[in-house]
C-alpha cells in the first residue's frame, strides 16, 4: 500500500531514510522553509518533496528526526499543525532523547489526540544497496507503523510503553559514544605527553579490538561532535540528577562541545585525533 510519510528534517539521517522509503514506493514529504540551498538539494536528491504545513499534517506517518535539543519544539509545532485534523497522522519521535523527554513529547502529541510512537535509531544512515539502521519502536501504537518495514526500514518492536525504545537508545549510545569519549580524551592526553606511539602499540598488543574501534571512531566523531553534545546531556538526564554517573555524561557533553569548536577552527585536539587514527592505519599497513 502506498503511504505518504513526512520526515522532519532533511538532515543526513532524515534524507537517507527518505531515500530508502521513496525507493520502496512511499511518497516522502518534508518542510524546506528557511532551509539552505545545500539542504534543498540533499532533499531533492533523496526523493523528498517540499511541502507546505497543511500537506505535512495530512501525511499518514510523520517521522521526527532532528537533533535532540530540537525534539520538543518540533513536537509543539506538529501539534499545532494537526490539532484541527479529523484524520490524525501517527507521529514517531526518532530522536536521541531520554525517557522524561519522550514522555513530555507524548503528552504534547497526545493533547491533540494523535497516536504517538517512541522510536530509537541505532546504526548509520542507510546507504544505497546497504542495510537500514535499526528502528526500535515502543508504545501502544508501535504496531501501527510496522508498514515502514515493508518500505525498506529495519523496524523492531520493543515490548513496553513509550519510553522503552528511548531507554534502549540512551543505554546503547551511553556505551558506544561513552567509549568514543573516553578513547578520544586519552588519545589526545597521551599524544600531548609524547606517548601516542607507545599507547597505539600497547593497544595493538593487548586490546586490538579497542584499537580497531578507535581507528574508525576517532575520524568519524569529529564532524559529529556538535550533535553529540545534547545527546550526552539527555543521557545524563536519563540516569537522573542523583545518579553518581550522570556527571560523567555531563563531562562528555562538555568534551564533545570542545571538540566541535576545535574542529571548526581546525585547532589542536581535533588534529591530534586525526593524526592518531592515521598512525593506526599506517601501522597496520
Amino acid at each position: 500500500m502506498s503511504k505518504t510519510i513526512a520526515i522532519l528534517a532533511p538532515g543526513a539521517m532524515g534524507s537517507a531514510v527518505a531515500r530508502r522509503l521513496s525507493e520502496n514506493g512511499a511518497r516522502v514529504l518534508t518542510s524546506l522553509q528557511g532551509r539552505s540551498e545545500a539542504t534543498r538539494k540533499r532533499a531533492a536528491d533523496a526523493g523528498m518533496v517540499g511541502a507546505e504545513d497543511d500537506a505535512i499534517a495530512d501525511a499518514d506517518i510523520i517521522l521526527s528526526i532532528v537533533p535532540p535539543g530540537e525534539a520538543v519544539a518540533l513536537a509543539e509545532r506538529l501539534a499545532a499543525l494537526i490539532v484541527r485534523r479529523e484524520k490524525k497522522p501517527v507521529v514517531v519521535d526518532c530522536n536521541a532523547v531520554n525517557v522524561d523527554t519522550v514522555q513530555r513529547i507524548e503528552e504534547i502529541i497526545g493533547s491533540v489526540q494523535a497516536p504517538f510512537v517512541d522510536a530509537g535509531i541505532i546504526g548509520f544512515p542507510p546507504q544505497p544497496g546497504g542495510k537500514s539502521p535499526a528502528f526500535y519502536m515502543s508504545g501502544e501504537h508501535a504496531k501501527d507503523v510496522v508498514v515502514l518495514g515493508d518500505l525498506g526500514l529495519d523496524v523492531r518492536i520493543v515490548e513496553g510503553p513509550v519510553g522503552a525504545a528511548s531507554a534502549l537508545k540512551m543505554s546503547y549510545a551511553g556505551i558506544v559514544k561513552g567509549l568514543a569519549g573516553i578513547g578520544s580524551a586519552m588519545v589526545i592526553a597521551a599524544t600531548k605527553a609524547g606517548a601516542a606511539d607507545a599507547l597505539r602499540d600497547e593497544l595493538a598488543l593487548s586490546q586490538p579490538a579497542i584499537l580497531a574501534r578507535l581507528e574508525v571512531a576517532l575520524p568519524d566523531m569529529i564532524p559529529k561532535a556538535y550533535r553529540w553534545v545534547a545527546e550526552m546531556r539527555e543521557i545524563s538526564g536519563f540516569l537522573g540528577p542523583d545518579h553518581p554517573a550522570s556527571q560523567i555524561y555531563e563531562g562528555f557533553a562538555r568534551w564533545f562541545e570542545h571538540l566541535a569548536e576545535d574542529a571548526k577552527g581546525e585547532a589542536v585536539d581535533a588534529g591530534l585525533m586525526k593524526t592518531f587514527a592515521a598512525s593506526i592505519a599506517r601501522k597496520k599497513a
